[in-house]
């Protein structure tokens, strides 16, 4: 596949020249999925007839819900109200969910009123659940047999419903003449088995499912740790409401690793790679002037020991040397812990036994560092008091890290926070600012030896 800067080039020569019929044949050639790059750099008018062109093959709704989200206010400027109805009412409940989103609100209830009914009805229903919950994430389009029908009834009004409705089939669940849920067909099974043998008989009774208000996140580990395919989301009563399929699940997966390596690092989820340089820097600035704070906040801590430094200035090279290799460790165990508490490995009630592991980690880790960097001091200066203070400063300063890299992000959780919400700065100023002071306060201490 030609990279997507040059046939950026390629399409834009040929929507200027009206080669569109060749503009056809080129975008048949390019995933859904790899559009938004190309799309990123092309005017209104000619994101207007791409648009126009897909259309045509019945694939602009899925290039809209595969763009990536901060293309999206961009493209849809380029798409009528009617075009943008039509888009909506081709896509599966969870990916409408995620589109209606993205229209700007002035625009939302002119492009709503024109979809059909009962589309606008089902609509409705799944914007009552919660943001990130099982109820938006989910897909109404499931396949569902009573379970009074034979294998061969089952078989029949599957192949009566044709392939739109069932070739994104992973499980066939088995429901009752109220609709709720008693079991699941494997396929494999469906159609090996004798044609007049009830459904009832082939189902598999005991299987996970959840409840609309569930968080997408505990959906997703559900899924992940039992290997399965797609998990049914069910009413209080039992009543099957949809489907949460395995590429649900891998886009939950995605978008909450994105919002735990975007917390960690103190930004927003808002701020991507084609967002505008003016929405970047009002989304990056309050943390950076937070994290400028508490850099000032460190640095008044060395100020305490600015005597000690004015009689040894030699500590000063070693400043950076404990910083570094402090906050390291922490922000290394604090991705530990907050991995193994995304991926639901760990609670809070757990968390003294992991945090004590964390400490020994670091009490290790700190004496080898600790020795080769006191031996260093001693090899440099040749003061041997100057490199026991660095060994001491070096493992208190990676026990404290693993300490405060543990205990933040459990602390967080306890307190029905975002485990990962800066935890990367509240980690890096509290291991700077008491690497600092373990560091020239040993020194203070042993003063009189090292001189």
């Amino acid at each position: 596949m030609a990279q997507p800067v040059v046939t950026t080039r390629i399409l834009r020569r040929l929507l200027k020249t009206g080669a569109h019929f060749r503009a056809e044949k080129l975008l048949e050639r390019i995933h859904p999925a790899d559009l938004g790059p190309l799309l990123a750099d092309l005017t209104p008018d000619e994101i207007r007839i791409v648009i126009d062109l897909l259309f045509k093959h019945r694939r602009a709704a899925t290039m809209l819900i595969e763009l990536p989200h901060d293309l999206l206010p961009e493209i849809l400027d380029s798409v009528s109200d009617e075009r943008l109805a039509e888009v909506l009412d081709r896509l599966e409940l969870d990916d409408m969910l995620e589109l209606v989103e993205a229209i700007p609100e002035e625009r939302r209830s002119s492009v709503l009123k024109q979809l059909p009914v009962a589309r606008r009805e089902e609509l409705r229903h799944a914007e009552l659940y919660q943001p990130r919950s099982a109820g938006r994430a989910m897909t109404t389009n499931f396949s569902a047999l009573d379970e009074k029908m034979t294998a061969q009834e089952a078989i029949d009004s599957l192949r009566a419903a044709g392939l739109e409705a069932t070739d994104a089939i992973l499980y066939l669940y088995v429901v009752d003449e109220l609709q709720r849920l008693t079991g699941v067909v494997p396929i494999r099974r469906l159609v090996t088995a004798q044609p007049g043998t009830p459904v009832r008989e082939l189902a598999i009774r005991e299987m996970l499912s959840t409840g609309p208000d569930a968080d997408q996140e505990e959906v997703a580990q559900l899924v992940a740790r039992y290997d399965l395919l797609a998990i049914p989301v069910t009413d209080v009563d039992g009543t099957m409401l949809g489907v949460i399929t395995v590429d649900d699940v891998i886009d939950v997966i995605t978008e909450e690793a994105t919002q735990d390596i975007y917390n960690l690092a103190g930004l927003s989820e808002e701020d991507r790679v084609f967002t505008s340089a003016r929405v970047s820097i009002r989304k990056r600035l309050p943390w950076m002037l937070v994290n400028l704070v508490t850099a000032f906040a460190a640095g008044a801590i060395v100020g305490l020991f600015e005597g000690t430094l004015e009689q040894m200035v030699g500590l000063a090279i070693f400043l950076p040397v404990v910083a570094g290799i402090g906050g390291n460790g922490g922000i290394q165990t604090l991705t530990v812990i907050t991995r193994a508490i995304a991926l639901g490995e760990i609670e809070f009630s757990s968390g003294v036994r992991a945090v004590g592991k964390e400490m020994a980690v670091g009490l290790v880790i700190g004496s080898a560092a600790g020795l080769v960097s006191g031996g260093v001091a001693w090899f440099l200066h040749g003061n041997l008091w100057m490199g026991v203070v660095l060994f001491a400063s070096m493992v208190v300063t990676m026990v404290t890290a693993s300490l405060v890299g543990a205990a933040v992000p459990l602390a967080l959780k306890a307190l029905k926070q975002d485990p990962a919400l800066g935890s990367g700065v509240l980690v890096t100023f509290a291991v700077d600012a008491l690497g600092f002071f373990s560091f020239l306060g040993i020194a203070t201490l042993l003063l009189d030896r090292m001189t």
